[in-house]
């Protein structure tokens, strides 16, 4: 995925030019981390304090430079507004939450709110559309045959959650005035695989696989979560 929006970033902004980027719902803080040591300037919100205390100590590990350029704050998704003007980012991410917020529209709309004009939001959703891939893959047919009429499952954690399908969300996107720009598939070969499975010897070719799967119909559309990225009008 890092692949996917970096290709956006690229295709969007002149090169150099510094992001005054969102990371909303930051977790661990890896793509954070990864933006501000690219030179650019994060602001990362998380709601779990397990969560900001990890995302915290990642980043005290990290240069004195690097750790200027990224502020942690502890608050929920669905207030950004409440926490930042309108327009203060050129980049705003909400990967892996949606599918814990029952209701998506205000969430993506506050986030397309805050977004600069002519500025990317990226999303990683849960894909509404394959839910039946995982356990039917996995030999659970009953599941299976459950999945194709929902968006409701249960994740590696055990949590009940949502995903999202991709016409609903690009509608969702089209009225904000965030339209999908581009869209991707993620973990198309990889679902199945346990979450300490040691990594392959041959990692580049599989990444490789994985990114042509990504972008080429009719794979993608079976990924386990989806990459959209709009762009604010």
């Amino acid at each position: 995925m890092a692949r996917q929006l970096d290709e956006q970033i690229a295709g969007r902004f002149p090169v150099g030019q510094r992001l005054r980027v969102l990371d909303v719902g930051i977790g661990q803080g890896t793509q954070a981390l990864r933006l501000a040591r690219l030179g650019h300037q994060v602001t990362g919100v998380e709601q779990d304090p397990v969560m900001v205390a990890a995302a915290r100590e990642a980043l005290d590990r990290e240069p004195v430079g690097i750790r200027e350029r990224v502020r942690l704050v502890q608050g929920d998704a669905r207030d950004t507004g409440v926490h930042f003007l309108p327009g203060s980012f050129d980049l705003v991410l909400c990967h892996g939450v949606l599918m814990y917020v029952a209701e998506p529209d205000p969430l993506v709309a506050g986030l397309a709110r805050v977004l600069a004009p002519g500025g990317l939001l990226s999303l990683l959703v849960r894909n509404g559309d394959a839910l039946a891939m995982r356990p039917g893959l996995a030999g659970d047919a009953a599941g299976a045959l459950a999945a194709f009429d929902t968006t409701a499952y249960t994740n590696r954690l055990g949590l009940n959650v949502r995903a999202d399908r991709l016409s609903e969300l690009t509608a969702t996107l089209a009225g904000i005035a965030a339209p999908l720009h581009a869209w991707y598939g993620v973990r198309v070969f990889t679902d199945l695989a346990a979450d300490d499975a040691p990594l392959p010897y041959d990692l580049e070719t599989l990444l490789a696989a994985e990114e042509r799967a990504g972008r080429t119909d009719p794979y993608r559309g079976v990924a386990a979560l989806l990459h959209l990225c709009g762009v604010r009008g």
